[in-house]
């Protein structure tokens, strides 16, 4: 059985694999350690996970130090009142890693976040089909 990424280009594959369901969540590559530390920061007004939520848009190192992590993420609302409890829960979450001395997390509102950022099993805890 071939490989699908086998005759792309190597810029066509990187891409397609960083959008792949086997991501750890979606359209967003991320290295497992790092997107299950993060899944460990629950917004506590929903009660999930902020993966799950789809709150996270983005996890990488940084190209000059690989002990840097930089993530961008949303909030349900710009007016989250645990917004900073959720960033600063994030940035500790990340930093409590043996190889990450420092958790940047940048917060933008752009694109906003909506219900169809959650995975399908934090809708089915919401009850939202």
């Amino acid at each position: 059985m071939s490989n699908d990424n086998e005759n792309q280009p190597e810029e066509n594959r990187d891409e397609k694999e960083k959008q792949s369901p086997d991501s750890a969540f979606k359209g967003v590559g991320g290295e497992d350690a790092l997107v299950e530390a993060l899944k460990q920061v629950i917004d506590p007004e929903l009660n999930i996970n902020i993966v799950d939520l789809g709150l996270v848009y983005g996890v990488e190192r940084s190209e000059e130090n690989s002990a840097k992590v930089n993530v961008s993420m949303t909030l349900t609302s710009p007016a989250c009142p645990v917004g900073p409890q959720i960033i600063q829960q994030a940035k500790m979450a990340l930093e409590r890693l043996d190889d990450v001395d420092e958790g940047n997390i940048q917060l933008t509102m752009t694109p906003p976040w909506s219900p169809e950022c959650m995975t399908d099993d934090a809708r089915d805890e919401l009850g939202i089909f």
